[in-house]
């Protein structure tokens, strides 16, 4: 999918005179200095769309930097291409006392390439700034101005994007002929727009003021739910000399598939052949399916070649069959028309990839909520999903990447919301089974075995198909036993209905326990530990866990045949809303069994 740059939240706005009197670090109210490494006092965002076809932004952003902590709030990050021209840049740097330190041009910018690092091409570059400063606080201001000869993508406002950032003033203004349709969506926002029309000019006028700076806290929600924002959309549009309208996700489903996608699927002769031949034994749709996803995952690899409307549109089939490669739009329109071959319907989806979930908007469409392309394909008793990009993954196995959340479908019919497979604790489980021996030294030896399901199939993607002496390098980091050898190590993954990776371990380690005088101490789980979280308090945002998952450990201990027990840790039965744990040891003979 074509790639956006949030980092553009530098918003823009018309431009004032950069001789400003003022910007003392003494004038921020000391209610907001509470948490924040950076306060913002001016984020000032001015959006003009003079046709159907363009559109210019300006941008006002000041902020003072209160230390280091604060230094990568105040870099400057602008993006262009040649649909998107960088019209002006200038700013200035000041003391606390307001005085100027320096001024900022387009020669203080690094000119450098846009590259996503996975990416084969792209038609983007950024123009880059950061702040050096040796002096605390200081205050960053900047003004630029952009062009776009397009008006699919808008721009979104977000006046605090982060963390330990507090807000003094900042404010969303959009300009637009009264005939143009703007479209827009407020998030966590105060109010409601002020909608002004004058002299023939529609504007849009959206403001905030005096936001704390919100606390780093673990395990809270995706930052867009809570944050304020304003999306804006278009409902007619010129992108790439291409033209269309769409107001909801149906309609924008219908564009895509009569527009983008209708009539680019078609395969080779001797591809359908083949397709046809390696699946005329099958009578089974699904695995009709499964072995054509195995063939293209075993003849394509993914490249992503981002470069004008290519950047929404897939190559042509044809194209893919070729050169056996494509990005996630290609590889899923190819596979599309290879299961057309055996007349297996499947649908387009697009959808807002990694490993937080991010739901697309059910009452605001837009095309900048996406990301990542994924394939639907519905059967009569049940539907598969599959990730086309990946050459790992099993059949109908989407993994952390696009699980849970909710995308779009693009059909004949148009738009379906849609939302992706969810994997529950219950099916995500990591069981382990352990057998260790302590010799009169306290040292260990033993075998380990663990399976993991669900959504912890993955738990060890990093370590299959490397060498094994690599996979050997990675399993200290992995078990947290001092001095630990390995004798053996295996790791295979079984791709059936239900995916499971298995992980077998034989090992030994010296001072496993700890003894002192005529005692051994023995840690009972040193398998499967957890870092101690932080402490919170007074909690600000909800407590959200991205995904939840059982774990079990069963371990044997035997212990040498002349050491006796002389105290068993208690039970433990431990149950919370968000989850429970519990722990039990029974002695037997010269076997402790956690």
């Amino acid at each position: 999918m074509r790639l956006f740059y949030s980092i553009i939240l530098l918003s823009m706005f018309s431009f004032s005179s950069m001789a400003q009197e003022g910007y003392l670090a003494s004038d921020i109210d000391p209610n907001l200095l509470s948490r924040a490494s950076s306060v913002i006092r001016t984020m000032d965002m001015d959006i003009e769309i003079k046709d159907v076809d363009q559109f210019t932004y300006t941008v006002k952003r000041v902020i003072t930097v209160l230390n280091e902590n604060g230094d990568a709030d105040a870099a400057v990050n602008i993006w262009y291409n040649k649909s998107r021209q960088i019209r002006s840049v200038r700013g200035a740097i000041y003391d606390e006392f307001g005085r100027q330190i320096s001024k900022i041009t387009s020669k203080s910018f690094k000119d450098v390439s846009a590259s996503d690092n996975v990416s084969l091409f792209l038609d983007s570059r950024l123009m880059v700034f950061q702040p050096n400063s040796l002096m605390y606080p200081y205050t960053l201001e900047i003004e630029y101005e952009v062009r776009s000869k397009q008006t699919l993508n808008l721009p979104d406002w977000y006046p605090v994007t982060t963390s330990g950032v507090s807000l003094e003033n900042a404010s969303l203004t959009v300009h637009v002929d009264p005939d143009f349709q703007l479209r827009y969506k407020e998030i966590n926002y105060p109010g409601a727009a002020e909608v002004t029309e004058e002299e023939g000019i529609k504007t849009y006028h959206w403001r905030i003021s005096n936001k704390k700076a919100l606390k780093n806290e673990l395990y809270s929600p995706l930052p867009e739910t809570f944050l304020t924002s304003v999306k804006l959309a278009p409902e007619h549009f010129t992108y790439e000399k291409v033209s269309g309208s769409f107001s909801n996700w149906q309609e924008y489903g219908q564009w895509m598939y009569n527009v983008l996608l209708k009539g680019r699927s078609e395969i080779p002769a001797t591809t359908a052949s083949h397709i046809k031949s390696i699946t005329a034994d099958m009578t089974d749709p699904w695995e009709k399916a499964k072995a054509i996803y195995e063939f293209v995952q075993q003849k394509t690899r993914y490249v992503s070649i981002q470069v004008g409307i290519g950047g929404f549109q897939p190559f042509l089939a044809s194209e893919v069959d070729a050169t056996g490669y494509g990005d996630c739009k290609a590889l899923v329109n190819y596979t599309q028309g290879l299961l057309a071959v055996v007349g297996i319907p499947s649908d387009y989806v697009v959808v807002a990839s990694g490993d937080k979930k991010k739901n697309a908007l059910p009452d605001f469409a837009s095309i900048s909520q996406f990301d990542h392309v994924i394939l639907r394909i519905p059967f009569e008793s049940d539907t598969a999903w599959v990730d086309c990009t990946s050459k790992d993954n099993p059949f109908n196995y989407l993994g952390t990447f696009t699980d849970d959340r909710l995308a779009v479908a693009c059909t004949e019919n148009g738009g379906e919301l849609v939302r992706t497979p969810r994997y529950t604790s219950d099916n995500s489980k990591q069981i382990r089974t352990a057998v260790l021996n302590i010799n009169e030294e306290g040292s260990v030896n033993g075998t380990i075995t663990t399976e993991f399901d669900g959504w912890q199939y993955d738990n060890r993607i990093f370590l299959i198909g490397e060498p094994l002496r690599e996979q050997i390098k990675e399993v200290p980091k992995i078990y947290r036993i001092g001095n630990l050898t390995v004798d053996s190590y295996t790791i295979d993954q079984e791709k059936s209905s239900r995916p499971t990776t298995v992980e077998k371990l034989s090992f030994n380690a010296s001072n496993y326990g700890a003894i002192n005088a005529d005692l051994m101490f023995i840690p009972l789980n040193r398998l499967n530990q957890s870092p101690q979280p932080p402490e919170a308090r007074d909690r600000e945002n909800d407590l959200y866990i991205n995904r939840g998952y059982v774990d079990i450990d069963s371990l044997v201990y035997h212990l040498p045949e002349n050491f006796k027990v002389e105290q068993l840790p208690k039970d433990v039965h431990i149950q919370h809303p968000f989850g429970s744990f519990s722990m039990s040891v029974e002695q037997k003979d010269n076997e402790l069994l956690p």
